[in-house]
């Protein structure tokens, strides 16, 4: 039923993306801001009952509801965990902008390609280059790709029901929300959300390391990997970006300069530096290393069947 799932939600997602996914985030963020006014009070412990009042009880209604409706249909049970998915995928949420700077490029238009790669940023890049500017586009779709498919589905094949996709989509949003902050005052508050989100990051993104290594040249993505990964902000998104780096033969990280000062990165990757035609191999690498989860996923499902 997993893998019928993700199809299904694969799918829809690509045909209609979630038109109201705004909405649901600001509702998110004011339930998260609701916790933080009510339960922050500078310490650890407080941060602990926040992240179980906001995660655990959406848990346990999801698994509540899956299996109620599978007592009734195994139909309902499939239809909620496409729903679920199709809420916490939305890789296309992010899409549009890589897709989009990819046409601008390609039109020769540099400066509409900065434009939008600073709205999905949030942060000005007038200062950049057209070579930058297809360097970070590069790593902001390996990131949200990684974010928003390869993490979820891994979550949700591995606990029962579609409680692994809430999980890990709620936890990442607490993350970004309370300790992913430049405020100091949510320093000790949000150090436990930032605790369990590192954790809940660590296996799938070296799943999705391998997968781009194996869709890619194995031996570079291999060497980065092992090389650069830890030397980047994020390990875990080191280890995806690196690998996709070398999986594409495409240099990135490295330092730029941005609005205010020059932003000092490690460097990920061998080879060429990054223009346009990378980004087509961007896209390609996402859905290869997709493809190539979806079929273990079926063999598993097969062995399963005949055992």
């Amino acid at each position: 039923m997993s893998l019928i799932s993700l199809i299904i939600a694969l799918l829809l997602e690509q045909w209609r993306p979630l038109a109201d996914r705004k909405y649901l985030v600001s509702r998110a963020e004011r339930f998260a801001d609701f916790l933080q006014q009510h339960f922050n009070a500078g310490e650890r412990a407080h941060g602990i009952i926040a992240w179980v009042l906001g995660v655990v009880p959406a848990m346990l209604l999801a698994i509540a509801a899956y299996y109620l409706l599978f007592r009734l249909s195994p139909l309902l049970a499939l239809a909620f965990n496409v729903l679920i998915l199709y809420v916490t995928m939305g890789f296309r949420q992010v899409g549009h902008y890589f897709t989009d700077i990819h046409w601008a490029l390609k039109s020769g238009d540099p400066d509409r390609a900065r434009a939008i790669l600073g709205q999905w940023r949030g942060a000005s890049c007038e200062r950049l280059t057209a070579e930058e500017v297809a360097r970070l586009t590069i790593e902001e779709a390996l990131a949200a790709s990684y974010q928003h498919v390869f993490a979820v589905v891994f979550w949700f094949v591995l606990l029962p029901g579609p409680i692994g996709a809430i999980l890990y989509r709620m936890s990442s949003f607490l993350h970004r929300r309370w300790a992913d902050s430049d405020d100091t005052e949510l320093a000790a508050f949000g150090s436990f959300a930032g605790q369990v989100f590192r954790l809940l990051d660590w296996a799938p993104a070296r799943l999705t390391g391998i997968a781009f290594a194996v869709v890619g040249d194995f031996e570079d993505a291999a060497y980065c990997w092992r090389t650069q990964a830890a030397k980047w902000p994020d390990p875990s998104l080191g280890v995806v970006l690196a690998s996709g780096a070398g999986a594409m033969g495409v240099r990135l990280g490295m330092p730029f300069l941005s609005e205010l000062s020059p932003v000092d990165r490690p460097e990920l990757g061998l080879g060429d530096e990054a223009d346009v035609g990378f980004l087509d191999s961007t896209i390609g690498l996402v859905w290869r290393a997709l493809v190539v989860i979806l079929f273990i996923l079926l063999l598993l499902a097969i062995a399963r069947a005949l055992s």
